[in-house]
């Protein structure tokens, strides 16, 4: 048994991927259709820095196949304080901001940190408290991106851990990679395309992290990553959102297809 694969790109919005992944003339309000029919997945990032309208994750939603799937960054003003456990006005506003539109197409909610952000263990296990599980009876999955290294601690793995909460998995980056799995799922951002390759990445790359992404939902660890704490996870499958992010942005569409195509 093994969990789902997806892979995608960071939003849909960005000029120089007309004529390199949109056709030269496709409408511009259709691109959101046409990239929903290449990948598996999108994460939005104008979520992080303001609210959306109802109509517009309804929209997504109606644009898209039946099987997609939208991971969403939280707003900034949730993350960028310096009292993590006075965030929960934000937060609460944010999931009455009408993403439930999404429906089954919402994915997991990526909450990023900045770098200076260092772990404190009282006030961020009073954040991860602030997470709803559920809202209106939908399911909410929480994924944190940290990126200070002090992250790189125990008590924060079992903290996530307890809190049923992913780490997302920074690759091919200058951020700190904790490859813990910590969630009943997998989220993943490879930020390593480069101009020089067709696809981003080069054949073996592309190999390697399809296969990863196989581990991975098979409910393994796979070889080669760091993590804080040493050992497996427990077997279990486990769905997977990866995502190539940043790098050669060009290219990052390439990247997500070609591994799209390997991980079959």
């Amino acid at each position: 048994m093994s969990g789902r694969i997806r892979f995608g790109i960071g939003g849909w919005t960005f000029e120089p991927w007309r004529g390199a992944f949109y056709p030269e003339k496709l409408a511009q309000k259709r691109e959101l259709e046409y990239a929903a029919g290449k990948l598996t997945s999108i994460e939005v990032n104008g979520t992080y820095y303001g609210s959306q309208k109802p109509e517009s994750f309804a929209k997504w939603h109606d644009e898209t196949p039946e099987d997609f799937v939208f991971s969403l960054k939280a707003p900034r003003f949730s993350t960028n304080r310096r009292v993590l456990a006075e965030a929960g006005e934000s937060i609460e506003r944010f999931f009455a901001s009408g993403l439930l539109e999404l429906k089954d197409k919402l994915g997991p909610i990526n909450w990023q940190f900045m770098g200076t952000k260092k772990f404190d263990p009282e006030d961020f296990g009073a954040f991860l408290k602030l997470l709803p599980k559920s809202v209106e009876g939908r399911t909410i999955r929480h994924a944190v991106e940290v990126r200070h290294e002090s992250f790189r601690s125990p008590d924060f793995i079992a903290m996530v851990r307890e809190a049923g909460v992913a780490i997302v998995m920074a690759a091919d980056s200058e951020y700190p990679q904790i490859a813990d799995v910590t969630a009943p799922f997998v989220y993943a951002r490879l930020m390593g395309t480069s101009e020089e390759n067709e696809k981003g990445y080069s054949d073996k790359a592309l190999d390697l992290w399809a296969a990863r992404a196989k581990e991975w939902a098979a409910g393994g660890l796979p070889d080669g990553l760091e993590t804080a704490v040493a050992g497996k996870p427990e077997k279990a499958p486990r769905d997977v959102y990866c995502y190539v992010i940043s790098g050669h942005k060009v290219k990052n569409p390439a990247a997500a297809m070609a591994l799209i195509e390997r991980a079959g």
